[in-house]
């Protein structure tokens, strides 16, 4: 299984899956942005590696002043981890909710970060028939026993933002709310959207971003969040010392000021992500509307073809994509794709629609 530890974008799993080397893989499993990393990241590998002998800042102090300044917002508001995945695990140990509340499917790593805690969780159902969008009916239904909501916003691995209205009786709610805000750079009009600035002076609310999907440095490990300032100095008190490192934490203040690299990204994925869905639907796949830079889509139940199949298949060409069975709520027949540059996409379709020729001719069971 190539999610073996959880994730996508595992290229040494692949590697010993298909014996082909890491290098040779197209990784449509992880949603990295395809323009990335910038140009300013290789400057700062190249210039600052002789300062790795010194400790980093332990208060992170540079890169919290320029994501203060870049949203508006005081710097003891923020908190810069180790990736989303720390700060996801900080939040439950310091919160510690006796019942939180997930949509489902949702990135599995809320789930263990309770479980971790002995917390207990209950589900909230994000239906095909609503487009997976999340319904404020689904959201009450729980809140008679949940003290804290922990929701993608937008959600992976559907893609979709939580619809305003719902957002806005979440806030009234009197629960405690972590929105996972991690895909939110590559959402258009991302201000209108995000609650960052609210999470800034809200009692109730918690932001978590990622830094390394739309500047494509996964490898770095960046993240931070946004929450009140008391609950902020908690957070701190709890989290490990010298998390974030020294050259995780130049190239996120550099990349913060490469507002060309931010405007090309949206261009490209406002061209990009209406095409390969149409093209997708196009050699029959049930693809989901999506505000980010992945897709969610299903086989068609008459192909016969589940996803592990197709995983296998495609693999063995080179092609990673991403097995969204594992995800509870969806079935055998949900993939997750990344968005990518024009001729890998094209590859992908040429892939995909040889595939599922192939194994729908021979009722499943096919080689591609």
């Amino acid at each position: 299984m190539l999610e073996r530890y959880g994730h996508g974008g595992d290229l040494w799993t692949a590697e010993e899956a298909f014996n082909l080397p890491k290098e040779q893989f197209l990784d449509y499993s992880s949603n990295m942005n395809p323009l990335g990393p910038p140009e300013v990241v290789k400057e700062i590998l190249s210039a600052s590696w002789r300062d790795i002998v010194k400790y980093p800042d332990p208060a992170v102090r540079e890169l919290r002043r320029k994501l203060a300044q870049k949203y508006e917002i005081d710097p003891e508001s923020i908190l810069v981890g180790n990736g989303a995945a720390e700060l996801i695990d900080l939040i439950i140990r310091v919160v510690n909710p006796s019942m939180t509340g997930l949509a489902r499917p949702s990135f599995s790593e809320y789930e263990e970060a309770v479980h971790k805690t002995g917390g207990r969780l209950t589900n909230i159902p994000l239906l095909p028939e609503h487009q997976f969008e999340l319904q404020w009916q689904d959201v009450e239904a729980a809140l008679p026993i949940v003290d804290l909501f922990f929701l993608g916003h937008p959600n992976n691995p559907t893609g979709k933002l939580i619809p305003r209205s719902v957002l806005s009786n979440l806030l009234q709610s009197g629960r405690k709310l972590v929105l996972d805000e991690a895909f939110m750079d590559f959402v258009p009009q991302e201000s209108e959207h995000s609650l960052l600035k609210l999470a800034s002076t809200s009692q109730d609310l918690i932001v978590i971003r990622s830094m390394t999907k739309f500047y494509s440095i996964p490898g770095i490990r960046l993240g931070y969040m946004v929450a009140h300032p008391d609950l902020i100095q908690q957070l701190r008190q709890q989290q490990v010392q010298w998390s974030v490192n020294y050259l995780a934490q130049q190239m996120g203040v550099a990349v913060l000021g490469d507002e060309a690299f931010e405007q090309s990204t949206r261009e490209w994925l406002g061209v990009e992500k209406p095409w390969l869905i149409e093209q997708m639907r196009h050699i029959g796949l049930e693809v989901v509307p999506s505000d980010v830079n992945f897709l969610l889509f299903s086989f068609s139940v008459s192909s016969g073809i589940s996803i592990k199949q197709a995983q296998q298949v495609m693999g063995r060409q080179g092609i990673l994509i991403r097995d969204a069975s594992l995800f509870e709520g969806l079935n055998e027949r949900y993939c997750r794709v990344a968005i990518r540059l024009r001729e890998d996409n094209e590859r992908l379709l040429q892939a995909l629609s040889r595939m599922m020729n192939d194994l729908t001719r021979s009722g499943g069971t096919g080689h591609a």
